[in-house]
């Protein structure tokens, strides 16, 4: 970042920052040229009239200071390139969860917690609703049992088109191309608690020292350990998000018209569909249902689609 105004000593200085994390209505923002600050939002922003989510966790914003006080303010947010967004709980609006990131990191475990399809498309879907790439990180390959989970999700999802990579923060497999992915790029890894995503950033950057935490002895679920979106830095360059576990993936601004193009198998044979707008749920002359009905594109696959069309 580079600092975009100045004047006269005593009165303000203008840079550009990154946003790292948001905490109680203060943001740490990165200025290259300063350091790590803490600012508050000028009063401006504050009532703007886009007032939900204003100020998010990955925004490049513009920072200015009074040299008398000290105190930072972040005065205007830049176009983001980029929104990993759904609906917030109630679904009656959205939340953005990270700005401007070049790729999603689908983290899942093979075990403990055990991998789940549907969860998996419902993350994967996300990240193609918000335009922005996934990749699926099969974490926990180091446990009994890993290689024929991981044959099953690497035939169905590289088939689609996705890239899986296969991962053990207790062997290192998988550690290395995770970081030439990450480097050098803007990345945010998603997944429920307890599949490692705090264990595979303390792997890549041990400075870092993340809280992890067990899973669950009640129904193998994990505990949340990550409280709130931070952007960290990782010393090969390039920053990752680090999200707090959800599982519930609803989206946001996806018509029941525009969700199968989420789903990359189903683009092609929808174009040959009947009718302009097909659900591919009942209409008739529907090349989605009758690839479904061929096998060609799998059917708890297209199980996935429905539960989704049916929150619409």
């Amino acid at each position: 970042m580079t600092q975009a105004t100045s004047s006269a000593e005593g009165t303000q200085h203008g840079w550009a920052g990154r946003v790292l994390e948001a905490i109680g209505g203060l943001y740490r923002v990165q200025v290259d040229e300063v350091g790590e600050i803490e600012a508050s939002l000028r009063g401006r922003l504050k009532h703007a009239a886009r007032a939900v989510d204003r100020v998010v966790t990955g925004d490049v914003v513009m920072v200015s200071n009074t040299s008398s006080s000290g105190s930072w303010t972040i005065d205007k947010v830049q176009a983001r390139h980029s929104r990993l967004v759904r609906a917030a709980p109630g679904g009656q609006r959205p939340k953005v969860v990270v700005t401007n990131v070049d790729h999603v990191m689908v983290v899942l475990s093979v075990f403990q917690p055990a991998f789940d399809f549907r969860s998996a498309d419902r993350f994967l879907v996300l990240g193609e609703a918000c335009g922005i790439p996934s990749v699926l990180v099969l974490n926990k390959m180091d446990l009994p049992g890993a290689s024929a989970v991981a044959q099953e999700v690497l035939r169905i999802y590289e088939q689609i088109g996705y890239a899986v990579l296969p991962t053990s923060t207790q062997t290192g497999e998988g550690v290395e191309r995770l970081r030439a992915l990450l480097e050098g790029s803007v990345s945010a890894l998603v997944g429920p608690s307890g599949v490692g995503k705090s264990s595979i950033l303390n792997t890549l950057c041990p400075k870092l020292n993340l809280r992890t935490g067990p899973v669950s002895r009640r129904g193998g679920r994990g505990r949340h350990t990550t409280v709130g979106v931070c952007l960290l830095p990782l010393t090969t360059g390039g920053w990752v998000a680090d999200t707090p576990g959800f599982s519930d993936v609803s989206l946001w601004g996806v018509e029941s018209r525009e969700l199968s193009g989420a789903f990359p198998e189903f683009r092609e044979p929808a174009k040959r569909c009947r009718f302009r707008g097909c659900t591919h749920s009942h209409e008739p002359d529907c090349a989605v249902l009758a690839a479904v009905e061929a096998a060609q594109i799998r059917e708890e696959r297209y199980k996935s689609y429905r539960v989704l069309l049916e929150e619409k």
